[in-house]
């Protein structure tokens, strides 16, 4: 999704995400940045490094301070980052509360990537915990969903041709399956991606006279994140991972509403959400959270490309590549909500149609039984013989219109064969989709 989009009070609603946008935000950042401030001046007066009063009077005034995005924006402009303006602003309110002999301890042996990157972990820790819900509820959706249609059968589509009969509950605990691994992978990220960064100016803590690593280790006791085992100025794996990571989730949802919307192109009898006026047919409903959910999935698929490109830092810092994420991450943290939010209403709101599902099985006048014709005739004539015979009976099927069940009857050859009410029962050629189903909600419950 674009950044101008995602800003767009007209596409808010469609493409945007309140919850998530707020947890990325220019003053959640800043919140951030000021919490990280504080807490290297506390882990500092606490190894001894500075003075006790001097970490006080540091937590006090960024405890204190209310800066508006706007107040940096002319120095970010100049500096490139907004740290600089931020950590002047501190220092002018230290003084100007009277603790200016203390404001020369802040920052003390800090870069402002240190900042920034930790500030922006501790925004992600929260997005992550939105994530996490959201594609936990989703789940408990699909979960039902599968679980209520596992016996309904519908024609499976293979190369978008109608192929064999499978159940609707399949299809949806494969919707479903993904998203399970997904929760696992955001819990096997956490630890490497929730890292404090803490490094200096050219990443080996030299500013901190030998008592770095320690200060590192208790700034992030403080921020409750964990210790990366290197400084990560560079070392960006983290950062693509979670981009990775954002390009899945989204990829699997729009396959998901990808098949709902060929459902309704199809008239399959499947449906899910309400849908959106057209502004001249009277007669359309637009799938529109179906066709948002495929397109934030393509958006993100693309910007991922963005993020494992600003990979490529060069040595021990890297303006360039660096600002090529702080671009692009937070849209795809948005695009992430935002199609969790569709999909979890898609997913409550699937129906079907039984009637019209109905007629949608019929239309191949049983051609879509022919595998299993074929595997029901092997037992009486072989396989070979079998798949000839029903290949040459559906031929004949598609010239005369007649259902390949009164072709098959009526071929002298087949006489004293299968049980043909058997063979074309859909129900009978579902395999075992109930037990696939029953694995993957086993999973949902663990």
């Amino acid at each position: 999704m674009g950044n101008g989009q995602r800003d767009s009070l007209i596409y808010s609603r469609l493409f945007g995400d309140e919850e998530i946008g707020s947890l990325i935000s220019d003053r959640a950042l800043i919140r951030e940045m000021l919490r990280v401030e504080a807490a290297l001046a506390g882990a500092q007066a606490e190894l001894g490094t500075i003075p006790v009063e001097s970490a006080e009077a540091i937590d006090a005034a960024a405890e204190a301070l209310d800066i508006s995005p706007s107040d940096l924006a002319v120095r970010t402009l100049r500096d490139g980052v907004p740290v600089p303006a931020l950590v002047a602003a501190l220092r002018e309110a230290m003084k100007a509360a009277g603790e200016g002999r203390h404001a020369e301890f802040l920052h003390a042996g800090a870069t402002s990537q240190d900042v920034m990157d930790t500030a922006t972990v501790l925004c992600l820790g929260r997005i992550l915990d939105v994530i996490e819900q959201r594609l936990s509820r989703l789940s408990a959706a699909l979960a039902g969903a599968a679980d209520a249609n596992r016996n309904l059968v519908i024609a499976a589509r293979t190369r978008n041709r109608i192929a064999t009969p499978t159940t609707l509950g399949l299809r949806i605990a494969g919707w479903l399956a993904p998203l399970l691994r997904h929760r696992d992978r955001l819990n096997h990220l956490r630890p490497r991606l929730l890292v404090v960064s803490l490094a200096g100016a050219s990443g080996n803590l030299s500013a901190f006279r030998g008592r770095g690593l320690e200060t590192a280790r208790m700034v992030a006791e403080r921020l409750g994140i964990g210790v990366p085992d290197a400084p990560w100025h560079t070392a960006r794996d983290g950062v693509a991972e979670l981009a990775s990571l954002l390009s899945l989730i989204t990829g699997s949802l729009g396959k998901m509403s990808q098949d709902l919307l060929l459902s309704a192109q199809l008239d399959e009898g499947i449906s899910a959400g309400s849908g959106g006026e057209s502004s001249t047919m009277p007669h359309k409903v637009n799938p529109v959270l179906q066709e948002t959910v495929v397109a934030l999935a393509r958006s993100n698929a693309a910007d991922v490309a963005q993020v494992h490109a600003a990979m490529v830092h060069a040595q021990e810092r890297e303006g360039s590549a660096w600002s090529q994420e702080i671009r692009v991450l937070p849209g795809m943290l948005v695009a992430t909500g935002t199609a969790l939010r569709h999909a979890i209403g898609l997913a409550a709101s699937i129906s079907v149609d039984e009637a019209r599902l109905a007629e949608s099985l019929a239309v191949t006048r049983g051609m879509m039984m022919a595998e299993a014709a074929s595997f029901a005739l092997s037992d009486h004539i072989g396989l070979a013989r079998a798949r000839d015979a029903v290949k040459s009976a559906c031929e004949e099927a598609v010239r005369t219109g007649r259902p390949l069940r009164d072709v098959l009857e009526a071929t002298a050859d087949l006489q004293g064969g299968p049980d043909w009410n058997a063979v074309f029962d859909p129900a009978n050629a579902v395999g075992e989709a109930g037990k696939i189903i029953d694995g993957i909600l086993e999973r949902v419950r663990t």
